[in-house]
């Protein structure tokens, strides 16, 4: 007996099984070098009573350990049991421990047992439950329907809660039916070939087809093939089956949204929130001569830009894009070929259900003709403007300065009529007179302001300015040795201006003569001449050192009719109305910047185009 139990010991070794001994009427332990390995204690370790059951995990391994070795000592009840375990060294195990009672006269005298590292093991149980818990969890939540075939009969032998909601039928009623059954007739050999295919190929798969429901409904679905496997020698197929009947017709609708963008006159672009073009029509593909691949990608007015486009309207643009927000604008942009076009453009933004921004939808259309009317109607409203404020102007001169002569006419006649003094008659004929020269001298003036608006469509010719000068100078030769004026100039002899001849020699003998006029008598006059260009005006500035002007106070009035400031005797306050009305008449104006004391600056805008 003693030579069997050596072999056991020894057999037990072999099989790294450790043995284990509690004599309950010594109360003496024996633990073998296997058993003392497992729970990595050294070789010289004697265990008590009681401590090997702090080697157990903390908490229902112990206790476990705990009621089954009570069991065993007062009922003679073996056990057989797997458990976790802390070593000496902190180390978790699992061990599985077998125990034999040894009792004599009903009454337990000692307990034999194994115990045996199956940490192994028991890993790779863990994982495997994982797995199968993992994979418990995808089959039951999976988006897609799940189902698995026997490959040889057909037969669906298991579905997940999915396949239910698709196809209107419990799980009991699915799983042992044919898989053709879910499928319209028509559909059923595509079915049978695509599953042959992928039974062939072992490979993943995706084919579109329809399902039939419970009920008797068609619906699109996607059906793809997973990797076989086998289990007792049967094959089993997975195939994930996906409703696609949103897709399907959110794919037919974007067909006719996508027929209807080609065909469409408007332009249509579509972007990403960067602002970049992801797809365009072929009406701005026309419109902007462009090619398809040199749009998608870039920003759409990246090549719209010239040197007439409106650069604060350009800035709108960049603002709302970066801010992803909606703008309408209408905007001058140039064709690839540089060809001027105006641009009625109105971006939307979109966002999908979760309110995420996804794209920019630019519509646009060619809005020139239309734009050019507005400016042409815009250009006629304005000359209207100004011809009512001329006839405005006019018929308060006509009504008030004829009207004074008129007035100042009938009193001498009236004088006249009632005295019978033939002296004094004649004495008042010459106040007669001066006052028709007076009225024949405004109907004058009138006649060629008239002439000055109604000639608005004279044409201009090319002036040398320089020699307009000095003839005028040459003009007023006398005049300017008798004031003493120092006359100045510094225009470049190769400067050609765009005027009415006559009204440039009109206008040049006024401004002359005005330096003249208001000089001051406390200095020596001077009259400086000069020139500069400026957003297509000529401006040609008269600066002289004279009277000045108090402009805050006759500003107002300073190009009115008959308007004079300084009182002198010669002043007819007609010279500067007629420049302003000749350069109004050649599309140019003037401007004056004075100062009491110190002289004046009239500027001349002459207007090149």
């Amino acid at each position: 007996m003693k030579n069997k139990l050596e072999l056991y010991f020894r057999a037990a070794q072999s099989a790294k099984i450790g043995i284990w001994k509690m004599d309950l009427q010594t109360n003496h332990i024996f633990w073998d070098a296997v058993t003392k390995c497992i729970l990595e204690v050294p070789e010289n370790y004697e265990p008590i009573i009681g401590n090997g059951i702090n080697f157990y995990t903390m908490g229902e391994n112990r206790d476990r350990i705990k009621v089954l070795i009570n069991s065993a000592i007062n009922h003679g009840i073996p056990f057989s049991d797997k458990f976790e375990i802390t070593t000496a060294k902190n180390n978790i195990k699992y061990v599985e421990c077998i125990c034999q009672v040894d009792v004599i006269d009903g009454k337990a005298v000692s307990l034999l047992g194994t115990f045996q590292d199956i940490t192994k093991e028991q890993n790779l149980i863990n994982e495997l439950q994982l797995s199968v818990e993992k994979f418990s969890s995808v089959f039951s939540s999976a988006n897609d329907a799940i189902l698995i075939i026997d490959t040889s009969n057909g037969i669906i032998t298991d579905c997940n809660s999915r396949s239910t909601e698709l196809t209107g039928y419990y799980d009991s009623e699915i799983k042992g039916i044919h898989h053709s059954k879910l499928f319209p007739m028509t559909f059923r050999k595509e079915l049978r070939f695509f599953l042959k295919y992928n039974l062939t190929k072992n490979e993943y798969t995706v084919n579109e087809t329809s399902l039939r429901t419970k009920s008797g409904k068609s619906i699109a679905v996607e059906i793809a093939s997973g990797k076989k496997f086998m289990v007792d020698n049967i094959t089993y197929l997975v195939c994930f089956v996906r409703d696609i009947s949103e897709r399907k017709n959110v794919e037919a609708k974007m067909s006719l949204l996508s027929l209807a963008a080609s065909e469409t006159t408007d332009t249509i672009v579509i972007a990403n929130p960067n602002g970049e073009a992801v797809w365009a029509n072929q009406a701005y593909l026309d419109l902007t001569g462009l090619k398809m691949e040199e749009v998608i990608g870039q920003k759409p007015g990246y090549a719209s830009k010239g040197p007439e486009t409106d650069e604060q309207a350009c800035e709108f643009l960049r603002k709302a894009i970066q801010n992803q927000e909606s703008i309408k604008i209408t905007i001058l942009n140039y064709t690839k070929n540089k060809e001027k076009y105006w641009f009625e453009l109105n971006i939307t933004t979109v966002f999908d259900s979760h309110n995420t921004f996804i794209h920019f939808i630019g519509v646009g259309r060619n809005v020139t003709s239309r734009i050019e009317k507005e400016i042409e109607l815009k250009k006629l409203l304005d000359i209207t403007n100004i011809q009512n404020n001329k006839l405005y102007n006019f018929t308060h001169i006509v009504s008030h300065n004829i009207r004074s002569h008129t007035s100042n006419l009938s009193m001498v006649i009236d004088v006249i009529d009632h005295t019978d003094d033939i002296t004094e008659k004649l004495s008042y004929f010459d106040l007669f007179k001066e006052g028709t020269q007076k009225l024949s001298e405004t109907i004058e003036y009138l006649n060629e302001i008239i002439t000055i608006q109604q000639k608005i469509n004279i044409e201009k010719k090319g002036i040398r300015l320089r020699q307009e000068i000095e003839k005028t100078r040459m003009a007023l030769s006398q005049a300017i040795k008798e004031s003493q004026i120092v006359i100045t100039h510094t225009i470049p002899d190769h400067l050609i201006v765009n005027a009415i001849p006559a009204y440039l020699d009109s206008i040049l003998l006024n401004l002359f003569t005005n330096a003249i006029k208001y000089k001051s008598p406390h200095r020596t006059a001077t009259l400086e001449i000069s020139y500069e260009a400026k957003d297509n005006y000529s401006i040609i500035n008269f600066k002289d050192n004279g009277l000045g002007l108090d402009l805050e106070k006759n500003g107002h009035k300073l190009f009115g009719m008959y308007k004079t400031f300084h009182g002198n005797e010669d002043a007819k306050g007609i010279g500067l109305f007629l420049t302003k009305n000749q350069l109004e008449a050649m599309g140019g104006k003037i401007e004056v910047e004075s100062e009491v004391g110190q002289g004046s600056n009239f500027k001349i805008y002459l207007y090149e185009e």
